[in-house]
């Protein structure tokens, strides 16, 4: 693992350099400290500069063949894909729907065709360059954002003219009569959001090394008491954020954040391309196991329906409920999944009328997504900092 490390820290320190090159004499703003997207380009630097691409297969192979027998097993390349992801700044799985399918696909497409699902040294670095091509590409289209939060945006926010409209929204709905006031305190928390510089407050890390102990900066007995009024409830909340800002100051805390919203456009988009959709309908029909391709089974389209996917600016199916039970929905609606014989014609018709029957959903209920997962071990300690210190990662662009 130090052999990767240290190719990662030489590739690294190029980068700056470039960077520091092309960009002397201007002046980075306040929130690029606090902000990284990752948006792939990094990724596609790396495959596309042959030399240093080169150095990372030819170093990575020999850390991994630990026989020398010049090929990978399954259970050596898994440790392989999620140190290389973790080095580009893509957080680990859990971290997001997308990182889970990134992730849980790359092992596969890596053994993809190969014989007893081993790879030599060039499958890998074939199919390493293909893969990571293709994260890129999901990056690009569904960045992630990663935020350090230091506690600084939480105290501007507590200091600020938001904090009492919105702790007064808060109130009601966390505030009922006889609930101790810490229940409260602690539910507001769970209402508020990175927005305003609060880390997903139901994490278990978060509550241990955050929470728990700046709710012990506030006086005991009165944790133990209900809410006496609104105001009360608003002076204890704004005593316990600064608490939690001066935690954040102490242990700060990185956050991988999505947003997405899906309003079937990226559906509208495939469906008026005659070519590229039939293009992708030949792809869909032959990546069907022959023993399906005579029953349109919910389970078989579902299947198809998860290599159309990227090209309909859809989530992979199991990653967001709300988009699942569109499509659930929009089967039903094409008749389609009852296990009916079909050929290849119809199979595709079906195919066809389920994604316009997804479009039309959206567009009239768009599905909104935002995540907040915190960041535990692939952007802890020097990692992060090593992150956060590489211009060719910072950026000042708000999340949208």
């Amino acid at each position: 693992m130090e052999r990767s490390s240290s190719w990662f820290r030489w590739w690294r320190r190029r980068k700056a350099r470039e960077g520091q090159a092309a960009g002397a004499g201007e002046e980075e703003g306040h929130d690029d400290h606090h902000k990284v997207v990752v948006d792939g380009s990094e990724i596609r630097e790396l495959v596309e500069d042959r030399e240093a691409f080169g150095m990372l297969v030819d170093s990575k192979f020999r850390q991994l063949d630990a026989d020398g027998d010049g090929r990978l097993s399954v259970r050596e390349l898994r440790p392989a894909v999620a140190d290389i992801g973790a080095a580009l700044g893509l957080p680990a799985e859990g971290a997001s729907p997308n990182t889970n399918h990134i992730c849980s696909e790359v092992v596969s497409e890596l053994t993809h065709g190969t014989s007893q699902g081993e790879v030599s040294k060039a499958e890998f670095q074939e199919a390493l360059s293909d893969i990571l091509l293709g994260m890129a590409a999901g990056l690009k289209r569904d960045p992630i954002v990663i935020l350090r939060m230091d506690g600084e945006d939480l105290r501007d926010f507590a200091a600020g003219s938001r904090y009492e409209p919105s702790a007064a929204a808060i109130f009601p709905q966390v505030g009922s009569e006889g609930v101790p006031l810490r229940q409260c305190l602690l539910a507001a928390l769970q209402e508020l959001s990175v927005d305003h510089g609060v880390p997903p407050a139901s994490d278990a890390w978060v509550v241990e090394n955050i929470v728990e102990p700046a709710l012990q900066q506030l006086p005991a007995d009165r944790l133990e008491q209900p809410a006496a009024s609104r105001d009360g409830f608003l002076q204890q909340l704004k005593m316990l954020l600064g608490a939690v800002a001066e935690r954040l100051q102490e242990q700060p805390v990185i956050v991988a954040h999505t947003e997405n919203t899906y309003d079937g456009s990226g559906v509208k988009r495939l469906l008026a391309n005659k070519f590229e959709l039939d293009k992708l309908l030949d792809s869909v029909w032959r990546g069907v196991p022959s023993e399906h391709k005579n029953k349109a089974s919910k389970e078989c389209l579902v299947a198809a329906l998860d290599k159309m996917a990227d090209a309909a600016s859809l989530p992979h199916y199991g990653a967001v409920k709300q988009v699942d039970a569109v499509v659930d929905e929009a089967i039903k609606t094409a008749n389609a999944g009852d296990g009916k014989t079909v050929d290849e014609a119809q199979f595709k018709k079906f195919l066809t009328d389920t994604l316009g029957a997804i479009m039309r959903q959206l567009n009239s209920n768009p599905v909104f997504v935002s995540t907040n997962t915190v960041v535990h071990e692939p952007l802890s300690s020097g990692a992060s900092s090593a992150l956060f210190s590489s211009p060719q990662l910072v950026t000042s662009s708000p999340s949208k």
